[in-house]
């Protein structure tokens, strides 16, 4: 067996974090696979995050070539179990403050993120947070979706932002337990590759509470595209018209997400790089 050496990055949006890799070129690690970003996130036998950020030229890798000309930087986000993730919310937060503090970008004004999902601006506010402009949220066709987890179950609404979310409103944050293994949703179909799953709570006049189990991760601190999801979907069944926005409390801090009258929503919240360091991984 040998070893190579993955120079990373920590960050995290919201307590949920990530290890940054650099690799501009798309040819640094190429040894980064799903067992290497498995190591990377492990928690006893790694670093430990909730997933890898590779950080790549767009037109390095094969999923961003199309973005090319409005992207220079590629997002390539992998959860922790080492699948392909198609979008990050926290997660493009902390891409973007990396690219400013290596000087990859000019840190003055918005910046525009290739994922694979789309394009993401990210804008540096004055206060040190970071605005993201998250896309148009999709409410796919979902009629009798419920979904279960502590032994209960509530109705849910699918929303894709770039990825799949089901968000279910329920009396108490505590309601769904433990969250330690995933939700169970019917008719199953209706997401083949997995869901990013949201519970949630009133908590006054466009403030809401929420939980998340995030797919190929387990129960987060916090998920960005989740938090739109809920604002979103919460609007949606209150007949609320944007502009508006909504305080979105997750267990590690506090989202805002805005709606737009073109549809789409911003998420804004905090970006934080934290350590850096090098872990030999095991190979072969």
């Amino acid at each position: 067996m040998s070893t190579s050496t993955v120079a990373w990055v920590k960050g995290h949006g919201t307590e949920n974090d990530f290890l940054l890799v650099h690799d501009p070129d798309g040819t640094t690690y190429p040894h980064l696979d799903a067992a290497a970003v498995r190591q990377l996130c492990d928690r006893r036998r790694g670093v430990g995050a909730d997933g890898v950020l590779r950080v790549v030229r767009t037109d390095a890798v094969e999923d961003g070539q199309a973005l090319a000309g409005a992207a220079e930087w590629f997002m390539d986000f992998r959860n922790a179990d080492g699948s392909v993730g198609e979008m990050c919310g926290n997660g493009v937060r902390v891409f973007a403050q990396f690219l400013r503090t290596r000087g990859l970008v000019d840190g003055a004004g918005e910046v525009p993120v290739a994922t694979r999902a789309g394009l993401r601006p990210v804008r540096f506010e004055a206060d040190g947070q970071l605005t993201v402009g998250m896309g148009v949220p999709g409410f796919p066709e979902s009629t009798g979706l419920v979904m279960s987890a502590g032994g209960r179950t509530w109705d849910a609404v699918a929303v894709d932002m770039g990825n799949p979310h089901a968000v279910a409103m329920v009396d108490d944050l505590a309601d769904p337990g433990a969250l330690l293994d995933p939700p169970v949703w019917t008719p199953a179909e209706v997401f083949p590759k997995g869901v990013n799953a949201e519970f949630a709570v009133r908590r006054g006049d466009r403030h809401v509470g929420m939980r998340v189990h995030e797919r190929g991760v387990g129960e987060t601190r916090s998920c960005g595209t989740g938090a739109c999801a809920v604002a979103a979907s919460v609007a949606r069944a209150d007949g609320v018209t944007a502009p508006a926005s909504y305080r979105v409390d997750v267990p590690g801090g506090t989202l805002t997400v805005a709606l737009l009258p073109d549809g789409s929503v911003e998420m804004t919240g905090p970006a934080v790089l934290t350590a850096r360091g090098e872990l030999d991984l095991a190979l072969g």
